[in-house]
């Protein structure tokens, strides 16, 4: 959420003499009371907390690197590694405005670059301000490329351009399908979120709301899952889209009824067996393919090639570790990664700009694409006509 493009105090300092002892190394405990200082130097707004420093100095999913020279702190940079990908985030970035115009900053990108490589990230993120243009040339300047902007989002009100770059390997053909984020309102609701930003990229004036959201879930939901409320059933969803008039397909490797195993009282496993069959025959009844088949990599890059949007469910575990089957959109893919929309912003304690066009390696993401020990997999794919006759 934070970047060096944020607003910063604009007193006019002259530039310390130039050092050539410079050190770039990981933060310390010992450099909290530097580190709050130097926010508090360079930042008027969106300034991070004591709080927040002395929880990423413990290391936890982050790299954390400072500029030190003549025993003074004069600059930090730290990036958020979210687990379960290969996306690196360039949280924040500062130098003291008195060390400006060494290269400093420049020095401790490069830094947190290498330091994300060894940690197995792709791609490095950031956000800057759409009107800090000495910061924008910066990271152009090293290679990163404006691919989103956000409106409204520092505590100024001011607007954000969101840039990337690919740190591992060059940059690879992607296919982009442009897939609008939508977060899910509620913790069993996942399913129906994923739903809404299929179709709104089929149809952009589609009035995105909550109160559709809940319709689609009052529409798929098999009533119990494992605990708490019901998930939302393939066959359900894909319903829900045709009545709609989106054209939507399933895809199931098993065509029993799912997550039983997981559900111990017998009047829930007789309730979840005569929603699934229901589902089942009147998806069947309303023409809806229904397709006896596993998930794979190979076939999610078929439908992405063939201009499919598509919706899969996947063991959450290695995102969140959260043991939970869990409906995730793949907005995209390369020769190295699928591209994910997450839209549970809760349960991955980040920002919604966290959950959006996540790279999974596809190596990794094979191994999400079943859950419990009968290995389900399960898909939904719209397809671009629109309407649907």
């Amino acid at each position: 959420m934070i970047s060096e493009a944020r607003t910063q105090k604009s007193e006019a300092r002259k530039h310390l003499p130039m050092k050539t002892n410079l050190c770039i190394r990981p933060a310390k405990v010992e450099d909290l009371d530097a580190l709050v200082a130097l926010e508090e130097l360079c930042f008027a707004t969106d300034r991070l907390s004591r709080r927040s420093f002395q929880r990423w100095l413990k290391g936890e999913h982050c790299l954390f690197q400072v500029a030190v020279s003549d025993d003074r702190l004069l600059g930090y940079g730290l990036v958020l590694l979210h687990s379960g990908t290969r996306l690196a985030r360039l949280y924040s970035i500062a130098v003291a405005p008195d060390a400006r115009g060494r290269g400093i900053a420049q020095k401790l990108v490069r830094a947190l670059e290498e330091a994300a490589e060894e940690e197995d990230r792709f791609v490095m993120r950031l956000e800057v301000a759409k009107a800090n243009a000495g910061a924008i040339r910066l990271y152009e300047q090293l290679g990163y490329s404006v691919f989103d902007e956000w409106e409204d989002y520092y505590e100024d009100h001011s607007d954000a351009l969101r840039m990337q770059k690919r740190i591992r390997f060059p940059e690879h053909t992607r296919s982009d399908l442009r897939v609008p984020w939508f977060g899910q309102s509620t913790a069993f609701t996942c399913g129906p979120a994923c739903l809404l930003m299929l179709m709104a990229a089929i149809d952009p004036q589609l009035p995105v709301s909550r109160q559709l959201e809940l319709d689609l879930w009052r529409e798929a939901t098999t009533i119990y899952m494992t605990s708490g409320h019901g998930g939302c059933h393939p066959v359900g969803l894909a319903l829900a889209a045709r009545a709609r008039k989106f054209d939507a397909e399933v895809y199931l490797s098993q065509l029993t009824t799912p997550f039983l195993e997981g559900v111990r009282a017998a009047h829930k496993k007789e309730v979840l067996d005569l929603v699934h069959a229901q589902f089942m025959d009147r998806g069947r009844a309303s023409g809806v393919p229904i397709v006896h088949e596993a998930i794979t990599v190979l076939q999610l890059e078929r439908w992405l090639q063939g201009g499919g949007l598509v919706m899969v469910l996947i063991s959450s575990y290695r995102l969140n570790g959260d043991k939970a089957p869990h409906w995730v959109v793949v907005t995209a893919q390369d020769e190295l990664c699928f591209y994910l929309h997450d839209p549970d912003v809760e349960k991955l304690t980040r920002s919604s700009l966290d959950c959006q066009d996540i790279p999974i390696a596809k190596e990794d993401f094979a191994k999400m694409l079943s859950y419990g020990s009968n290995r389900y997999s399960a898909a939904v794919v719209l397809n671009r006509l629109f309407p649907f006759q």
